[in-house]
């Protein structure tokens, strides 16, 4: 839900589960607004039953009093504040979680460019939207209780000047009212224009160098210049929206007291007293007016910001839909001689087929060469292979494509018998897990890093994962599981290991490593593959060495022209291209024997 409507849903909730926080907000602004409620009627009976009437010790104890609700009012203020954080934090740190949320989510789920924008709603409206929501709380509960004690205290002391000073009064609060609508699309045309020159700006700074090399620079800052107009007149028109929020303090501020001035005589004709005159300025003066004036600045002008940035983060920050879990997967090892071609293979999806891609065709942008065209690529349930090929060829866009990171141009692709497009991330990472050539450690323990993809593991679980890996030296090094874990004391070996720890004891059946193990040893790779060739589940090796294709049931050939498909001495003999590959790493062109 987006529009007024929604923001009006997020603003109710969030004050609806701090109901408590508000509780003692009301309590202490009550306390606060002693002052606005007694220094009137005080100030009228210091007056009368004092000064006029020759007795300055009764004027200054009446005084006194009004002294001492002051000093009251103050000490509640300090407390004011401290309640308001009770409110305001926790509503910005939700924010904070639904942004991040939504943006890694689309990063992850699509194939669309980053979105610029992101960094802005987290930096900068965020910010926005909690700085104004206090600024709003504060504004309409000081008119709330500020305001509504000076009219009460009006009223007691002289009811037909709380009736004069009404009807103005709400005279401007209906002409803010009426023109609020107006400001609010107005703040939000401003935003809007705000976030197009950002994207704008980003998109030309970006790649400013292709600018000047295609002579574009006329064409380029010309529509640049647009949008920095198009924020001006946004802005200009803003200006002019201020001119109707005077209008209304006019009316609501300042005619209540020029109609008590010019009424002053008729008033004392009728009965009402110096003092009681003079207190019902200060009630108008002191108390109505400067609430009135903060009321429509705060909302008139942080209140539009608010509504209109908290309904810009709620349509563009989208929480992730949920999906149905994934289909169960059989983790049985493929019949014998079961190899395979770089097409479809009659396997229907879900029942003994890990991954498909059928028919796909990918390129890094519109006018770039393609990666892949037409390609066709059934994993059955259990197999081992390996992608190998020249450097930018291509292998970890296959791998970016199984694992949903980017979706293809055309075709489609499958995990688990189910489309990866569209699926939500946290679904796709129960169906299979990546692990890339730059490995991710976080600060914490050692168990922890490695139990991330499966937190209900316990120490013997990931203790096993971490030895099927080979990482014993170093979860001896660390201390064990508990162990802390700062990533800048750990090598990209070591760094490696531990991401081979986690994907090794996730639950998901397809394992996809992205040239993984390249900054490990001949030997300690072979223990890492040989790990995951013993697991449960299909495994395919973006290979860094050749040995890795020794050691798979099938390779992956792709040189950049057709892709090739087989066995280790089936590619030998077909292809000269694996031949060379496998020459340059071994220096012999026949099929070499790898244990396992």
């Amino acid at each position: 839900m987006s529009g007024p409507a929604g923001v009006g849903v997020v603003t109710w909730r969030a004050l609806r589960d701090r109901r408590r926080a508000l509780a003692g907000l009301a309590g202490w602004s009550a306390l606060e607004a002693l002052p606005a409620l007694l220094t009137g009627y005080l100030l009228a009976r210091a007056v009368d039953e004092g000064f006029l009437a020759g007795r300055p010790g009764t004027g200054l104890s009446w005084l006194g009093a009004a002294a001492v609700a002051v000093l009251v009012g103050a000490a509640a203020t300090g407390r004011v504040h401290s309640r308001l954080g009770a409110v305001v934090e926790p509503f910005r740190d939700e924010l904070v979680a639904r942004v991040v949320r939504a943006t890694l989510a689309t990063a992850t789920r699509t194939a669309a460019p980053p979105d610029s924008a992101a960094v802005a709603r987290l930096t900068h409206q965020v910010e926005v939207v909690r700085d104004t929501f206090g600024g709003l709380l504060m504004v309409v509960r000081g008119f709330l209780f500020a305001g509504g004690a000076a009219l009460l205290g009006l009223l007691a002391l002289a009811p037909v000047v709380a009736a004069l000073v009404a009807v103005p009064l709400g005279a401007g609060l209906v002409v803010f009212a009426v023109t609020l609508p107006a400001m609010v699309r107005h703040q939000g045309r401003y935003v809007r224009a705000g976030e197009a020159l950002g994207r704008s700006a980003a998109t030309v700074l970006a790649g400013h160098r292709d600018v000047l090399a295609c002579g574009a620079r006329d064409r380029v800052v010309s529509g640049v210049g647009r949008e920095v107009a198009a924020q001006a007149a946004a802005e200009r028109t803003l200006a002019r929206m201020t001119a109707l929020r005077s209008v209304s303090l006019g009316v609501g501020g300042w005619l209540p007291l020029a109609v008590l001035l010019l009424a002053a005589p008729w008033l004392v004709e009728r009965g009402l007293t110096a003092g009681e005159v003079l207190g019902a300025l200060v009630y108008v003066g002191t108390g109505l007016q400067p609430a009135l004036h903060a009321l429509v600045q705060g909302v008139g002008g942080g209140g539009l910001r608010y509504v209109v940035t908290l309904d810009r983060i709620l349509r563009t920050s989208v929480a992730p839909e949920s999906a149905p879990p994934p289909p169960s997967t059989a983790l049985t090892p493929p019949p014998p001689g079961s190899g395979g071609s770089a097409s479809v293979t009659a396997t229907p999806a879900g029942a003994g087929v890990a991954a498909r891609l059928h028919r796909v065709s990918f390129r890094h942008g519109a006018g770039a060469r393609p990666v892949l065209v037409d390609f066709s690529l059934t994993l059955p349930e259990g197999d081992h292979l390996a992608v190998v090929g020249p450097s930018g060829v291509g292998k970890s866009t296959l791998a970016a494509l199984l694992s949903g990171l980017v979706d293809p141009q055309t075709g489609t692709v499958e995990v688990a018998g189910a489309p990866v497009r569209g699926t939500p991330p946290p679904v796709l990472a129960r169906r299979r897990v990546l692990v890339p050539q730059e490995a991710y450690v976080f600060t914490g323990t050692l168990a922890d890093n490695v139990r991330y993809l499966r937190p209900d593991a316990d120490d013997e679980a990931v203790l096993v994962a971490l030895d099927a890996v080979g990482a014993a030296p170093v979860t001896a090094r660390l201390g064990g599981p508990s162990g802390p874990v700062d990533p800048a004391r750990l090598s990209a070996g070591e760094r490696q290991l531990v991401a081979a720890a986690r994907a090794w004891l996730a639950p998901a059946p397809l394992v996809i490593l992205d040239e993984a193990t390249c900054h490990l040893d001949p030997a300690v790779e072979a223990v890492v593959e040989a790990a995951f060739a013993d697991r449960p589940g299909t495994l395919v090796v973006v290979a860094h060495r050749i040995s890795s294709a020794l050691r798979a049931r099938r390779v992956l050939l792709l040189d950049g022209d057709r892709p090739v498909l087989g066995a280790h001495a089936d590619l030998l003999s077909v292809s000269p291209t694996y031949s060379d590959l496998v020459s340059h790493w071994t220096g012999r062109p026949d099929p070499v024997e790898v244990s396992r």
